[in-house]
């Protein structure tokens, strides 16, 4: 088993969970979304997008852009709700923030289709 396949397919899978529960519950109800959960994918994301920078096939350059995207959409979303909180609709805000994590969300989604489709298609 190699410890580095691991550690990759770990962070890129819990980046699409951390995305998937912050994601998950009513659009605009904001007891359904914590902020520390939306940081929490931030951060994994962010870890998960460092350790695709180091392969250099296509399938990587593809694994990294959508990894970029995620990141860009979920960085977006904490700016958002840093600098419009407490001076905008907080269930319009919501809306907004959950629905830039659902873009975030279907890059992870692919970043794993990938991964997995990479990993089926290796041979011993």
């Amino acid at each position: 088993m190699n410890l580095e396949k691991v550690i990759f397919g770990f962070f890129i899978v819990l980046a699409m969970t951390l995305n998937f529960g912050f994601f998950l519950g009513d659009i605009d109800n904001p007891a359904h979304h914590h902020i520390y959960e939306l940081y929490a994918a931030i951060v994994v994301s962010l870890i998960a997008t460092v350790l695709k920078f180091g392969d250099r096939t296509h399938v990587g350059a593809i694994l990294l852009s959508t990894s970029l995207a995620a990141d860009l959409q979920l960085i977006t979303a904490a700016i958002l709700w840093a600098s419009l909180s407490g001076k905008y609709d907080e269930q319009a805000l919501m809306v907004y923030i959950v629905s830039l994590s659902g873009g975030a969300l279907m890059a992870n989604i692919i970043s794993v289709v990938l991964l997995i489709a990479e990993t089926i298609s290796q041979r011993r």
